[in-house]
């Protein structure tokens, strides 16, 4: 049998949905592509609303939550840093000598120290 036969779709199951489908389809195109298309975007749209509602409510939550922290005042007494200051400070520091230290690791944790 050849890969490929000469028969079309439509003359294959001329009395089945399909085969009726697509020749209203032909006819009426926008009726049943176009409307049923555009009916799913529009109620996509609709339901989708109230995800977004909530992304946006939870990002005013947390914006929220930051002013409340501002106005306890934890913003207050913090050091003003000045660029010039801070390059002093750190070539007064003597960078030169100093010694590798490990951290201690939590109990339980790989230490990473190959034996």
């Amino acid at each position: 049998m050849a890969p490929f036969t000469n028969r079309s779709f439509a003359n294959t199951l001329p009395n089945s949905i399909a085969a009726r489908y697509r020749k209203a389809l032909t006819k009426h195109p926008f009726l049943l592509f176009g409307l049923p298309f555009l009916t799913t975007i529009v109620a996509g749209s609709f339901m989708l609303t109230p995800a977004t509602a909530l992304r946006y409510e939870r990002y005013d939550r947390k914006n929220q939550q930051i002013s409340q922290e501002e106005k306890m005042g934890l913003t207050q007494d913090r050091r003003k840093v000045n660029m010039k200051d801070e390059y002093y400070r750190l070539q007064a520091k003597d960078l030169e000598n100093w010694e590798q230290r490990r951290v201690k690791r939590l109990p339980g944790e790989v230490d990473g120290i190959l034996e």
